[in-house]
């Protein structure tokens, strides 16, 4: 487990810095022939686990926008807000799939009519100029 623990943080660092090397030489002693596999491994685990601090400052960054707007936030606001979040289809993403669908379509696998016609205000109508 130290050894793991000691490559991720080695992953942290410049791959041009004399201390990345002298790291990485030292642990490739510690983990004998296994150490390029080891490597390969902890560099493929930390390449697709999200940081967690990022995922809640974009959250953060997200919902602030909605919490100015009330001095109070009561169950009925926040329901209301997670009903709107989970339905609203992505405009754009870094993920070609997500485009056009909504958190809820992306879950389930299964379309479902615009949110304000879930609310029962109707199908909504385009602008027209």
């Amino acid at each position: 487990m130290y050894l793991v623990r000691q490559a991720c943080e080695l992953q942290c660092k410049s791959d041009t810095s004399p201390a990345y090397w002298e790291s990485w030489c030292r642990l490739c002693a510690q983990m004998g022939h296994k150490s390029h596999v080891g490597f390969d491994v902890v560099k493929l685990a930390m390449a697709n686990t999200p940081r967690c601090s990022s995922i809640v400052e974009n959250l953060n960054s997200r919902l602030r926008n909605y919490f100015t707007l009330h001095r109070q936030l009561g169950v009925e606001y926040l329901s209301l807000l997670q009903f709107f979040l989970n339905h609203r289809t992505f405009l754009r993403s870094r993920v070609s799939e997500r485009v056009g669908k909504s958190p809820k379509q992306l879950m389930t696998g299964q379309e479902h009519p615009h949110w304000l016609t879930l609310l029962e205000f109707g199908q909504p109508q385009t602008l027209r100029s």
